[in-house]
């Protein structure tokens, strides 16, 4: 669940640009117990993810950021992490 909340994240980081672009690199690794993808678009936004479920089974520890400039011209970048104690952002603007 918490993986979704992430990838979510992620996603609204990608519609608030609201414009067109072009993908300019594209990685995708997913494994039944980890993954990772990075992406970088023509439009300033960047971002890569990687995770791995616990020993346990139960629960993933994600890791990742994405970066975009905001309509005004801002730079913004989160770092985050994710695991069972919730998400954890770090925003630098």
């Amino acid at each position: 669940m918490k993986f979704a909340i992430v990838l979510v994240a992620c996603l609204l980081a990608f519609a608030y640009a609201n414009e067109e672009a072009d993908v300019l690199k594209e990685f995708s690794e997913v494994n039944a117990e980890d993954f990772k993808y990075a992406l970088e678009l023509s439009n300033s936004i960047k971002a890569q993810q990687e995770g791995h479920l616990e020993a346990d089974k139960e629960n993933w520890v994600v890791k990742g950021e994405y970066e975009f400039d905001t309509k005004d011209g801002k730079h913004v970048k989160v770092s985050y992490t994710a695991d069972d104690h919730g998400y954890h952002p770090t925003v630098q603007q």
